[in-house]
């Protein structure tokens, strides 16, 4: 594995770090305090092209990889992991429609997605059933050339904005006697008849992204509203996810890599015991110990990403780093807080913050317990999933 970027990949870096440092982590604290969506901010990364990175340039997109995107993500993570996190969704359900949609939704949805005109959202997890997909309950039943839905799905992230254009919607598609239940995907746009998008939950983290439970009440799609075919959704939707894991590996390592900037300079600069708290091995101590787990989550990150680009990355490889790299940034975010002290305790300190919306990541897109068990599996253990 070559470990030196491209001039073209340190020119992103590059890029998407002086933007942060300009637009997102001046406003960053207020949009969390407010749990305010930052439509015009969301759209200067449109303008940017950094949505557009992974996509096919037949669609509006730059035609790069998976890397490139997840270095893009990076930088935007270590200013305000919500907007990360908000992009990253919405590429990630455009991938699926460009992988797996018909020419139809590609020509439908991908150039505001890429464009970042719109989100994409991907509504697989319900309240009773979120790494278990297979406990899943919110059914589609066909009538002629339409299918009907009705259930309900929770947490899900992009469906309620002004921007909001689809939702992938994974629901079972085999009659409740049947032997084996099959699932397939949907992409309901939003503004259908009986898709009805809940009001925002209250969080600990994430503050400003769209976080709400959807409803599904007789909600009538077109046959050629699903993507792949019958009974595949349940398969294409864990794809996603497998994408996403990078991403969201991404996500983790730039929090913990800004919380680990932020810490330096806070032990430069605060004076206790009559010199820099910098100057106390305690603190060194926790600074080192950031600072390998910052450095081994961004090479797992980045194998991870690089063996994606190559079509060879395995569900260990993304479980590795999915794994590592969450872990690490509420670990580093925790490190983080306790060098800030008392200060590091109020909302407004941004540790605080990286705290809690890290937290979520080693959750979302398949617990640390969900990658224990598949990498267990993929040692050779008797690991079973239903």
């Amino acid at each position: 594995m070559n470990f030196e970027l491209s001039a073209d990949q340190i020119d992103i870096q590059a890029r998407v770090g002086e933007f942060a440092d300009r637009e997102i982590a001046p406003i960053a604290e207020r949009l969390d305090r407010e749990a305010t969506f930052p439509y015009a901010l969301y759209r200067q990364l449109g303008d940017l092209g950094i949505p557009a990175l992974p996509f096919a340039e037949e669609f509006g997109g730059l035609g790069l990889g998976t890397f490139d995107m997840a270095l893009a993500i990076e930088q935007i993570a270590k200013r305000d992991q919500t907007l990360a996190v908000t992009m990253m969704v919405s590429v990630s359900a455009g991938l699926i429609v460009q992988r797996f949609g018909s020419v139809e939704q590609k020509a439908r949805y991908l150039p505001d997605i890429i464009a970042g005109r719109a989100l994409g959202a991907l509504a697989g997890t319900e309240a009773d059933a979120g790494s278990d997909t297979a406990g899943f309950k919110t059914r589609g039943v066909r009538h002629g050339d339409d299918w009907i839905i009705n259930g309900s799905k929770a947490y899900i992230t992009n469906a309620g904005t002004d921007i909001s254009s689809v939702a992938l919607t994974l629901a079972v598609t085999t009659p409740p006697d049947a032997e084996k239940k099959e699932f397939s995907l949907f992409a309901v746009p939003r503004g259908t008849a009986g898709y009805v998008q809940g009001e925002p939950y209250r969080k600990m983290g994430w503050r400003s992204g769209d976080t709400r439970p959807l409803y599904f009440d007789d909600c009538k799609v077109p046959h050629s509203a699903m993507l792949g075919g019958e009974g595949q959704g349940r398969l294409l939707l864990h794809r996603g996810y497998q994408q996403a894991r990078v991403f969201l590996s991404a996500c983790s390592l730039g929090l913990a890599d800004g919380a680990l900037d932020l810490s330096v300079k806070y032990a430069n600069e605060r004076k206790a015991f009559g010199k820099t708290i910098g100057g106390h091995q305690l603190v060194q101590e926790m600074c080192a110990q950031m600072a390998v787990k910052v450095e081994a989550a961004r090479m797992l990150t980045y194998r991870a990403a690089w063996l994606a680009d190559k079509g060879a990355a395995t569900v260990k490889d993304l479980a590795y780093a999915k794994y590592f790299a969450c872990e690490a940034g509420t670990e580093v975010a925790n490190m983080a807080v306790q060098i800030h002290g008392g200060w590091g305790f109020m909302d407004d300190c941004p540790p605080s913050r990286y705290l809690r919306d890290n937290r979520i990541c080693t959750i979302g897109d398949g617990s640390s317990q969900i990658q224990m068990l598949l990498i267990a599996r993929e040692l050779g253990l008797d690991v079973v999933f239903n």
